[in-house]
């Protein structure tokens, strides 16, 4: 119920427009960094009017006058026993008109916060949810001391809550002597006049609605199970080609209608179907062919040792060949077998925030088209050749499927800067990191990987190259309109992931997550039975670990 709630409000505020010029998307070239800032300003702008269009709604009667005549009904009911010295009653006059009427401290129903409008649209659904019973915490700023708490809990009782947790502290605010926690179970309906009421009141000097802990208001929702990518598709964004005259398609009507044509078949697929195949014609396989020969030209000198590995077992295995393009379920079976990851076709370009989240999963989310033909060197937005040359080989090596598996699971619910700064951290990492190989520079970033000019750049003396540091790095400015002018650069794969955990246990989600491979599962670590479950399991294996140490030392010693 918590799962279903917090992704209804999600979807309330979710991006429903495709990144395009159309729609303000200031990017020439898509890359996941842009794609994270973007999201960051256009979920504020739609929680902004979304918001707004709530609480106008709210305010007017005439558009929803059962809930208002309720809430009018029950508080002239409820302050018919209130404390007076909380000023709540009020003349038969304004009585008609209490949902209207300003607030003390600045507060008025068209100053509702976010919480409160999630509250209130939930409460409006159904006489049913009025009444549902739930429990919130409020946050009350004493401004006359203790001395005013008994009155404000009476005025909880006199609007039927039932008080479960009560803490207070000093306040740091200007004319406020205390903060003081009040955790309630009370009927969403009550809830609501409880808050105006106490806003009423000129011994506090604010009242905050924070979370409710059965159903939450405000804890982001993300996948637990990967077949909950497929309620990430209303998230799926694809770049249009016609809608930017400096794309290589956009004046070509036939490639647009092919473009449509696979991501028509990538938005049918389910969790569990078969990857879709697609018949590549004469023109996408001579593309692939002059792109695949080109890597196999540059490997040898300038990519790194874990790449080199995994493309030729892929090149043994049949998977890679210059004449014939992969199908994505070829790919995500050999990479199962690898590594655990597999593959999902993707109709477009997701979100940052999506994207990442599939990592936690081992899914990979994959284009099927190709990149213009005028073109084969170069693509403004990332294609299955990019995806298939740059990204698949390191997948099937364990520790850098290891590494982009943290990332992902660092990502589920991290709030949009902390979206931001992973997207820069997978951006120069994953995208286009480079690491030592006998003290000589080498590339593992996909980006790198596939592009030609961009790699000779990388390898030069042209740009700066630092030492990969999460923290740093995070943090680094990314241009998409030339070359980049710093790279950072890894010592290995485990020196990347050390640093990278140690980074990711600084940020401000309040939870820890795993990956259950058994079930394909995301456990949040939040309770002390998943934790024993955990323990439990860490000491089986690590009798194992210790029997097959016991058995080398037998054998060898």
């Amino acid at each position: 119920m918590a799962v279903a709630a917090a992704q209804k409000n999600r979807e309330m505020f979710a991006i429903k427009k495709s990144y395009s010029i159309e729609n303000g998307y200031p990017a020439r070239r898509r890359s996941l960094v842009d794609d994270a800032r973007f999201e960051s300003v256009v979920v504020k702008q739609n929680k902004q009017s979304v918001l707004e269009e709530a609480r106008i709604k709210h305010n007017d009667n005439a558009e929803a006058p059962s809930i208002q005549a309720n809430l009018k009904e029950d508080f002239k009911k409820s302050t018919a026993t209130h404390d007076p010295k909380i000023p709540v009653e009020i003349d038969d006059e304004n009585k008609e008109n209490v949902c209207d009427e300003p607030l003390q401290n600045g507060h008025t129903d068209a100053g509702l916060t976010e919480e409160e409008v999630i509250l209130s649209n939930a409460a409006s659904e159904s006489k049913e949810a009025e009444q549902a019973i739930q429990r919130a915490a409020l946050i009350l700023k004493l401004k006359e001391g203790m001395g005013s708490l008994a009155r404000t809990l009476k005025t909880i009782e006199n609007f039927k809550g039932s008080i479960v947790h009560l803490e207070s502290r000093p306040s740091k605010d200007a004319g406020v002597q205390f903060d003081v926690l009040v955790k309630v179970d009370m009927s969403r309906q009550n809830l609501l006049l409880l808050i105006r009421s106490l806003r009423q009141s000129a011994s506090l000097g604010g009242v905050d609605l924070l979370a409710d802990n059965k159903i939450s208001l405000k804890n982001p929702w993300f996948p637990r199970h990967a077949r909950d990518l497929d309620n990430c598709n209303h998230l799926m964004t694809k770049y249009e080609p016609e809608l930017d005259m400096a794309h290589p398609g956009f004046a070509d009507k036939v490639y647009r209608e092919r473009r449509r044509e696979i991501a028509n078949i990538a938005f049918e697929y389910k969790f569990g179907d078969p990857i879709p195949i697609i018949e590549y014609t004469e023109a996408e396989t001579a593309t692939w062919e002059a792109v695949y020969k080109t890597v196999v030209d540059l490997m040898p000198k300038h990519f790194c040792k874990e790449y080199k590995v995994q493309f030729s077992r892929m090149e043994e295995e049949g998977i890679f060949s210059a004449k014939k393009i992969p199908q994505l379920e070829d790919v995500s079976n050999f990479l199962k077998k690898s590594t655990g990851f597999t593959l999902r076709p993707a109709a477009g370009l997701l979100t940052s925030r999506d994207f990442l989240a599939s990592l936690a999963f081992r899914v990979f989310q994959s284009t099927q088209y190709i990149r213009h033909s005028t073109t084969p060197f170069h693509t403004p937005e990332p294609d299955c050749v990019h995806e298939l040359l740059g990204h698949m080989p390191l997948l099937a090596d364990p520790g850098f499927a290891q590494f982009s598996q943290e990332i992902g699971l660092a990502s589920l619910g991290a709030s949009d800067e902390e979206i931001e700064k992973l997207s820069t951290v997978y951006w120069f990492t994953v995208e286009f990191g480079m690491c030592k190989e006998h003290d000589q520079l080498k590339a593992y970033g996909a980006g790198l990987l596939s592009s030609y000019g961009e790699l000779l750049h990388a390898i030069s003396e042209k740009p700066e190259h630092r030492p990969f540091e999460p923290a740093i790095t995070a943090l680094q400015p990314y241009q998409d309109q030339d070359y980049q002018p710093i790279y950072y650069v890894a010592e290995s794969f485990e020196d990347a992931k050390e640093k990278f955990r140690r980074w990711v246990s600084t940020m401000s989600r309040p939870f820890e997550v795993r990956y259950n491979p058994h079930t394909q599962e995301v456990e949040v670590l939040d309770s002390v039975d998943r934790l024993d479950n955990l323990v439990s399991h860490l000491n089986l294996e690590m009798q194992h670990l210790t029997t097959a140490i016991n058995k080398l030392r037998a054998t060898f010693g």
